[in-house]
């Protein structure tokens, strides 16, 4: 009996996250070398023109969501607090086109969608008030944004560590919790390089640093290959809770509504890299949940529950889609993330953007 591309992929994706290979994974080792070989080709032959201001590029070594947009809403606020005028840049995920877009206060509310921008570049405007530029190629969306932002005197890169034409002062790679998985690359395990490039060697490489999305290393995942000093975990938890109506027209989430919703039957749907991690957010607050877990960037073209649920419970990141729809009878509420870099990441980060 032969499994469906999809089902394969999933359970390929399960044998990932244990700490050794599996006969399944060792099976895709000679694809996994190719792999990292290329990846690695890519790294050395890189020659990026810089650009008029410092670059901070956001990124992982894993696929799928680690954390990296709420990290560049709280990098911007960071930034801000120092004096500084960010810019973000994307290429946005699940765009219908390739083209560089700019998304920024004069952007017509009706052209400010997911279709034309991605659903987290939206995001990051709505909490930052940044302007951001979208582009399958990063550089030029960073001088689209600057000609038309010349204020902006430092960029955010959502995204861009694989993005070798990008120039970059420094660099914060985000893991979650399950650390590297098997430590091999694609599509033997969850890494987009060898775990070696996760600590560059070599002198001309930008500082990097680590910022840990959760508890880590937690069971069964492997030792992180960098140095401890250079490694920190994120500050977070959930905000609180705002109906999905008020949350469109900008009202904040408070910890009295969030409250509010314990004892009630919550269906809590979340299309993210790590639906878990939410749904255990949700319960650590005394809510009680059931689970409708979503592929990531999930669409929201037709509502994922039945008619007439009562309570639905979702991410600002799936409330940017559906924002637009019209819930029926249901309650849609919005749960917010708190999420704070600590304060020696952020004397880490100063002293690096000084020296360069």
């Amino acid at each position: 009996m032969s499994l469906a591309p999809a089902a394969f992929g999933t359970l390929v994706q399960r044998h990932w996250w244990r700490p050794r290979l599996t006969p399944l994974t060792a099976l895709l080792l000679p694809l996994a070398w190719l792999v990292g070989a290329v990846a690695a080709r890519r790294r050395e032959r890189a020659r990026a023109q810089p650009l008029a201001v410092p670059v901070i590029v956001v990124g992982n070594v894993i696929v799928g969501g680690a954390g990296k947009t709420p990290t560049v809403i709280a990098l911007a606020a960071l930034l801000r607090s120092w004096g500084l005028n960010p810019g973000i840049i994307s290429r946005g995920h699940g765009r219908a086109d390739a083209d560089v877009l700019l998304l920024d206060a004069d952007t017509p509310p009706q052209a400010a969608t997911p279709a034309a921008f991605g659903d987290e570049p939206l995001l990051m405007h709505r909490r930052t008030g940044a302007p951001v530029a979208v582009g399958r190629r990063r550089r030029d969306a960073a001088l689209r944004l600057l000609a038309a932002h010349p204020a902006v005197d430092v960029l955010i890169a959502d995204d861009g560590l694989q993005h070798h034409a990008l120039p970059r002062d420094v660099e914060l790679v985000v893991f979650d919790g399950r650390g590297i998985g098997n430590g091999r690359t694609l599509p033997a395990g969850p890494l987009r390089e060898r775990a070696e490039a996760i600590w560059p060697s070599s002198p001309d490489t930008p500082p990097r640093f680590i910022l840990v999305n959760g508890r880590w290393p937690a069971p069964p995942a492997r030792a992180l290959p960098a140095p401890r000093e250079r490694c920190f975990e994120a500050v977070r938890g959930l905000g609180g809770a705002v109906a999905l109506s008020d949350w469109a027209r900008g009202a904040p989430a408070t910890r009295e509504a969030l409250h509010a919703l314990r004892g009630r039957p919550l269906l809590a749907a979340a299309g993210i890299g790590d639906p878990e991690r939410f749904f255990a957010m949700l319960e650590a607050e005394g809510l009680r949940i059931t689970r409708l877990p979503l592929a990531d960037h999930a669409a929201f073209d037709t509502l994922p529950w039945r008619a007439g649920t009562p309570d639905v419970v979702v991410t600002e990141k799936d409330a940017v889609k559906l924002a637009s729809h019209a819930p029926g009878t249901t309650r849609v509420w919005v749960a917010t993330l708190d999420f704070g870099l600590p304060h020696a990441l952020a004397l880490a980060l100063r002293e690096a953007l000084d020296a360069r």
